[in-house]
Order: structure tokens, then C-alpha cells, then sequence
């Protein structure tokens, strides 16, 4: 199976008919998380540096024309280094200067009500350390190449960014029906998503962003894609052991971050 999509999610509530990987399970911190500059810096091996180098430029070149302007245009704000992993210091740098968003160091999965009270403060917890070599085309745990690459790109984009830390509030919040409503939300718009453009149909979703596999298949005939409807997505079931039958396109960030927030109100949130 040749896809990299973010199993982590289960974290949230998104089930796999797969199972879970062990380093999947959520870890619920009992300590608060290192952010910015108090992030311990971590030296890469060649290996681990050539893996990103790898990634980094295939990714680059398959979304082309595929991604939504706004995450060609955050991979060039964020100026990620081609050859080599970027430290969290520099990434949180340049996302603080973008949108006023911090990274903090996460040991791997952490449990959603930690992920969404990081969202809710307006950061973003990434991982430090790639995936091996044999994993190039799927890892089902968190790294650093889904989580730089994939997610901080997009925080650049002030709609989205303010989405994601309102999202985080909301969620924070819920409980219950609605708090697995929301874990299918974030599947089908932060990993999942599509955008509608002036050339057409393009992806803003991390996990297809960071996915060689998924990239083709979310724009391809095998997928239905439907329009934004943040009920439907919520009762919408997902599924992250197989490639994605159902996606939902929007048509602008700026419509995401005004329809969930009109949509969260309706639940009482």
C-alpha cells in the first residue's frame, strides 16, 4: 500500500479497519510541551537528512500544478531547505513572523484534547525525528515530514490559520456525538481537503499534500468529491486504511474559516 496517510489521526477518533499501530497510541502529556526557542535542538543523520531530501523533492515536483496556490505559496515563505531537515526553532520562526503561530515539540501522538488545546493557543505541535527508509511511501505514525511539510506550509494562509486555532477552541469544547463530528470534519478539510480554483480543483489537505500516492488518486476518477457542507463531512464516515472513496471541496479558505465558525455556533459551541 503505497500512501502516507497520517494514521496519527486516529488520535482524533478516526478509525482504521487496519488497526493501530503501536506508535499510535495517543500519549496524554503530563508536562507541558517545549515551544519556540525552548525546543532542544537535535542533530540529524546523513541518513535521516537524505530521507528528507527525498521526500522534500519528489512532493515538491508531483504538486506542481495539483496543490492550491496557497501552499506553493507557504513553501515559499517557510523556505524549507532542500537537502537537509529544517530545525523547529527556524520553522517556528517564519510561521510566528507569518501568522503569529508557534511550534511546539510533541514525543510523537499526542491525545486530542492536548493537540486541540495547543490549536486553541495557536500552536502547532510537530514532531523532530523522519521516518525510516522502508517508509518512504507510507508510515503510519507521525513525523517530521507530515508534520513540517504537510501542516505548517498551509498555517501561512491567515484564513486557514485562523480556522485551525478557532477549530481547536471548538473542539476543545466538545464532547460526546459532536466531538466525533468533529474528528470527520478535520479528516475531510485539514487532511483531506480540496479547493476549488480559477484552473480547477486543487488540494490543501495535509495528508494528501504529504502523500506521493494520494496525490493522483484526489484528483483522479475513482474519487467523488462533493461540495462543502460541514454536516455532511461530520456525519460522513472515515476511514484511514484505505484511499479516499468521498472528498469535499470548498471554495476558499476564507469560506472554511466563516462556514465552521457559523456551523460550530449552530451546535452550541
Amino acid at each position: 500500500m503505497q500512501r502516507d496517510v497520517p494514521e496519527a489521526v486516529a488520535g482524533l477518533g478516526i478509525e482504521s479497519r487496519a488497526g493501530i499501530d503501536p506508535r499510535c497510541t495517543p500519549i496524554k502529556l503530563s508536562t507541558p510541551l517545549p515551544e519556540g526557542e525552548e525546543i532542544p535542538l537535535r542533530k540529524y543523520t546523513p541518513e535521516e537528512n537524505e530521507t528528507w531530501r527525498i521526500l522534500f523533492n519528489r512532493q515538491k515536483r508531483l504538486l506542481a500544478d495539483r496543490a492550491c496556490a496557497e501552499f506553493m505559496e507557504g513553501l515559499e515563505i517557510m523556505d524549507f531547505p532542500e537537502d537537509r531537515i529544517p530545525s523547529l526553532h527556524d520553522v517556528h520562526r517564519k510561521l510566528k513572523a507569518a501568522t503569529r503561530w508557534s511550534i511546539a515539540l510533541a514525543p510523537g501522538l499526542i491525545a486530542a484534547e492536548d493537540f486541540y488545546g495547543a490549536l486553541a493557543r495557536r500552536v502547532f505541535p510537530s514532531t523532530d525525528y523522519i521516518r525510516g527508509r522502508e517508509e518512504l511511501d507510507y508510515t503510519p505514525a507521525p513525523d517530521c515530514f507530515h508534520d513540517i511539510f504537510g501542516h505548517t506550509t498551509l498555517i501561512t494562509e491567515p484564513y486557514f490559520a485562523n480556522f485551525y486555532q478557532r477549530f481547536g477552541q471548538v473542539a476543545g469544547r466538545a464532547s460526546g456525538q459532536v466531538h466525533k463530528w468533529l474528528a470527520s470534519f478535520y479528516w475531510f478539510t485539514v487532511e483531506f481537503g480540496l479547493i476549488n480554483t480559477p484552473h480547477g480543483i486543487r488540494i490543501y489537505g495535509n495528508g494528501i499534500l504529504s502523500s506521493y500516492s494520494e496525490v493522483s488518486h484526489s484528483l483522479g476518477p475513482d474519487v467523488r468529491r462533493l461540495p462543502f457542507n460541514p454536516q455532511q463531512m461530520a456525519e460522513q464516515p472515515a476511514d484511514l486504511s484505505v484511499m479516499q472513496p468521498i472528498l469535499f471541496v470548498i471554495d476558499s479558505f476564507e469560506q472554511l474559516d466563516s462556514e465552521f465558525n457559523r456551523w460550530a455556533t449552530s451546535l452550541g459551541l
